[in-house]
């Protein structure tokens, strides 16, 4: 289908503001966060974009008061994906977003080998108008949880809601705080850990602080809340949002997460776990259609209080 060709769609106007040159799909992803890089250079390639008139590639360089034609197809229908009655702890819900309290053992969204029993599958049956928004297999998704991570996690259901949570996610407007238990007790009562994160260099499925140029920029904030004898409850505040930060940040560290399978060593652990001690506690937002200031607060899981009161009974 053609640029101008007929069928449903957007046609978006866009203006390089720029003083500085920019390739055109760097600076496309950039204004429409929902998608990917790999989404925008196609449609670049099946000819959806034109620049000053003529049609753009992935390497045209903007600059200053170009003129950017793109049109967006419809979003990809999801047939691949099951509309499944899991239980969902709702802790607010709108027509707009719906922000939910995650348990543990659930994945958030659909992946290879693993593709119904999500977050996901059990949002397309709460929501049935949620396929379509932001494509692929992720309808909906702000940002993410590990699977064992449990707490507060924002989902969108429009595409302009998408799109104003992510730039917020990006920009650090959203406030996210997270309690976790660690092995051993930190210096100080506060600190910050930086460290570039990446693949780690040696098993591919895990991520490490890396000093190669490969990572992302990280950073990670965190105060102490109590120190329970061998271990310590800690709350941390991200900058920045990479896979697995502060469960890597904090093996970096010498503190790794209490039940951390991944990147945690301590295999005896004072009662049976799962997975990681981590936990969204508190998720702050601006509603992205009223503006409104918004915080949301989950309480801590079963599992989680039963750590903290065997760990207190030791000291006692």
């Amino acid at each position: 289908m053609s640029l101008f060709g007929e069928g449903e769609g957007e046609l978006l106007t866009l203006h390089y503001p720029r003083p500085l040159p920019m390739r055109l799909d760097r600076w496309l992803v950039a204004q429409r966060p929902e998608q990917s890089r790999a989404r925008i250079q196609k449609f670049i390639e099946a000819g959806y974009v034109l620049v000053n008139g003529v049609t753009g590639r992935a390497k045209t360089p903007l600059r200053p008061n170009d003129t950017v034609l793109l049109w967006m197809p419809p979003p990809e229908p999801l047939p691949y994906l099951l509309a499944q009655p899991i239980p969902l702890d709702v802790l607010y819900e709108d027509d707009h977003i719906i922000v939910l309290n995650k348990p543990a053992g659930l994945t958030v969204h659909p992946a290879p080998g693993n593709k119904d029993g999500t977050l996901v599958n059990g949002l397309l049956h709460h929501c049935p108008d949620l396929p379509g928004i932001g494509g692929e297999m992720r309808p909906g998704i702000v940002h993410r949880l590990d699977k064992d991570t449990t707490g507060c996690i924002v989902v969108a259901k429009s595409q302009d809601a998408l799109v104003k949570l992510q730039v917020q996610i990006q920009k650090r407007i959203a406030s996210r705080e997270y309690l976790a238990v660690v092995h051993g007790v930190p210096d100080g009562d506060s600190g910050t850990i930086i460290g570039a994160i990446g693949r780690h260099p040696v098993d591919r499925k895990k991520y490490a602080v890396v000093h190669d140029g490969s990572g992302r920029h990280a950073c990670t904030h965190w105060q102490l809340i109590e120190r329970l004898g061998d271990y310590s409850l800690l709350r941390f505040k991200l900058d920045t949002g990479r896979t697995h930060q502060i469960r890597v940040h904090c093996a970096h560290v010498g503190h790794p997460i209490v039940g951390d399978p991944t990147y945690s060593r301590c295999r005896h652990l004072p009662l049976e776990l799962t997975g990681q001690a981590l936990h969204a506690a508190a998720l702050g937002l601006d509603h992205p259609i009223s503006g409104e200031r918004m915080l949301f607060e989950a309480p801590l899981p079963p599992v989680f209080e039963k750590l903290l009161l065997t760990l207190r009974r030791r000291l006692a």
